[in-house]
């Protein structure tokens, strides 16, 4: 099925209306990072920070707009795999093993909201004691983690989420499984999801540690040019008016992009990246004193994405020099007295080391001329 429908099919539009992801107008670094992460889950996520009005909500949820539909077992509340034991809940296991034939369907993937006042028992759902109890049963009732499993958690303005419900979010989405235990009970199930934060820099940031444990960080500025404006209010008021045609005229590049995503996921088992260029992006996190080995492990993981997508099996120099700030700006240490650019201070060591001092042109617009859409 496309990711969007024709204007054929009316009922679709009657339903829902979602603006297409390749008529976004910039933000590359953002569209990027979200790509790689579909692509490779275990990247670890995105946090997106920017000026509101940006459109962060609206390209997060064009893109699980975009994504092909997941083969899911009928029956199971955690979206499990009928075949992947990686990605399916303890109880199908057991099924299977059981010899049982097990109902198959098709379901969009799941882009869920996390609400800013959801508690933790509404996030990891809640185990019934008194019918476990009564009735010898684990009586499971599954939280906002079961329904994004093998989809897109969102939480906007992470930073004013509680500390304690952002680490279980980022063990869960560092694990892909949730346990819940209470009064001795002990329920776990896969939560295999891309989580990606949101949240304006003047409302405070993230600790440190919590901000580290997120793969890529993306930065989104309001846009200056007067004529990028004008063409990103048209752009939303003719989909406004009409999103029928709207979506049928960006349907060809919609279905193609959603093509090149699945025969990358399909393509990165097979991506190497040649040792001298491992040793180089650990030499890269050394120099930039980045604590940990995440940054190194992000890197391979974002480059290796990357050249997926574009359909090669190589990873080059390029491909690490376009995801090296979306995978370090964040793991800096940061000096309250100096007033040069994070995102600036990686390039300039990633020259260095690569020998591309005189060649470090922005990673925004490296981004932007490899993703093809706009």
């Amino acid at each position: 099925m496309s990711p969007t429908a024709s204007a054929s099919s009316p009922t679709v539009f009657a339903r829902r209306a979602v603006f297409p992801f390749t008529a976004i107008v910039g933000q590359e670094e953002m569209k990027l990072a979200l790509l790689l992460n579909v692509i490779d889950p275990k990247i670890g996520g995105v946090m997106i920070m920017g000026d509101r009005g940006t459109g962060k909500s609206t390209t997060i949820r064009a893109l699980a707009d975009l994504l092909p539909e997941i083969e899911v077992v009928a029956d199971d509340p955690f979206n499990s795999h009928p075949s992947d034991s990686d990605l399916m809940s303890d109880e199908i296991k057991q099924r299977l093993e059981q010899g049982e034939s097990l109902p198959l369907a098709k379901r969009k993937v799941q882009m869920v909201d996390l609400p800013l006042g959801a508690t933790e028992d509404r996030v990891c759902g809640t185990i019934d004691i008194e019918k476990a109890l009564a009735e010898g049963v684990k009586a499971f009732e599954p939280g906002l983690l079961a329904k994004a499993n093998r989809g897109i958690l969102y939480v906007d303005e992470v930073n004013l989420l509680d500390d304690h419900l952002v680490d279980v979010l980022l063990d869960s989405a560092a694990s892909g499984w949730n346990t819940v235990e209470r009064e001795g009970i002990s329920i776990r199930h896969p939560a295999r999801f891309v989580l990606v934060g949101s949240g304006n820099p003047e409302e405070g940031e993230l600790r440190p540690q919590l901000l580290d444990r997120f793969g890529m960080h993306a930065e989104i500025r309001t846009v200056k040019d007067p004529a990028l404006r004008v063409e990103i209010v048209e752009q939303r008021s003719t989909f406004d008016q009409e999103p029928a045609l709207f979506l049928e005229k960006h349907e060809p590049q919609q279905v193609e992009l959603q093509q090149r995503l699945v025969d990358a996921q399909t393509r990165l088992k097979t991506v190497a990246i040649d040792y001298d260029l491992r040793v180089k992006i650990s030499q890269v996190c050394s120099e930039l004193d980045v604590d940990g080995l995440r940054g190194d492990l992000v890197i391979n993981r974002a480059a290796k994405a990357l050249a997926a997508f574009e359909g090669r099996t190589e990873v080059t120099v390029d491909d690490i020099r376009r995801v090296v700030v979306l995978c370090l700006r964040h793991r800096l240490r940061k000096d309250p007295l100096e007033s040069i650019d994070s995102g600036y201070k990686v390039e300039k060591v990633f020259g260095q080391v690569f020998g591309l001092a005189e060649d470090t042109s922005t990673q925004t617009n490296g981004a932007g001329q490899r993703i093809g859409m706009r």
